[in-house]
């Protein structure tokens, strides 16, 4: 018997994705206090100290996932803001806009921990470094972004101007990433990369794996919660929503 299909497309409908949403939810945000004890565990506890930064060096087990996922939502929010300018999708907009406070949230995170780990090992608790000012950059698009939607009343004229400014924004984010190769910069380089091993002990990538597939799960989690809340204000003239209100 032929394996049979799943057609996601059916839940590119707001009401479906709602009701998707709501059961992956707990199991995304259970996911991700298990992972985030396992590997603040491991980087805290069972990871040894550095030989050059001595203790100071575990920040990086929030510091590094928060910054990768920094750019990864904005990524996504960029690709959602594209699908709603090209198929003018309703969901599409609301994802986008969902994504963008947590993005701005581990943005924020990652200039404030990385300013925690660059007082003890460069003596400054901020210089102008190439990655540390695009990741600032990265932050004021967030704003930019929320900011704009905020201003416009119309709600489908207020996805498309942000969905605008989210694709032209874009760009600074391989501009993060490779930021420590194109410049001369304080920022040390990457310590995991897909072209070579990693150039730190195994215990220390576990955990700091770990504290990345927490954070996943917690993103993942918070924007289908607040995707839900964007899709009962905007299909609140509709029956399912008034039914599942009133339930």
């Amino acid at each position: 018997m032929a394996a049979r299909r799943i057609n996601w497309y059916v839940y590119a409908a707001p009401r479906r994705f709602y009701y998707l949403a709501g059961r992956l939810i707990p199991w995304f945000g259970t996911l991700a206090v298990v992972l985030g004890v396992a590997g603040l565990a491991v980087g805290l506890v069972w990871a040894p100290t550095d030989a050059q930064q001595g203790d100071a060096y575990r920040i990086i087990f929030v510091h590094v996932p928060v910054a990768w996922m920094s750019m990864i939502i904005y990524v996504a929010m960029a690709l959602w803001a594209g699908v709603c300018l090209v198929f003018n999708a309703r969901l599409a907009a609301m994802l986008a806009l969902a994504l963008a406070p947590t993005g701005a949230l581990m943005t924020f995170l990652a200039l404030w921990t990385g300013a925690l780990w660059g007082r003890p090992t460069w003596g400054a608790w901020w210089v102008w470094d190439a990655r540390l000012t695009s990741e600032l950059v990265l932050l004021f698009l967030y704003a930019g972004f929320l900011a704009l939607h905020a201003a416009i009343d119309d709600v489908r004229r207020a996805d498309r101007a942000a969905a605008l400014l989210a694709l032209v924004g874009v760009v600074n984010v391989p501009i993060i990433y490779f930021s420590v190769v194109w410049w001369n910069t304080l920022h040390q380089g990457a310590s995991v990369s897909l072209s070579r091993a990693p150039s730190m002990a195994a215990s220390m990538l576990s955990g700091m794996l770990l504290c990345t597939l927490a954070l996943w799960c917690y993103c993942i989690a918070v924007v289908l919660a607040r995707a839900r809340t964007l899709i009962l204000e905007r299909e609140d003239e509709s029956a399912w929503v008034r039914q599942t209100e009133a339930a």
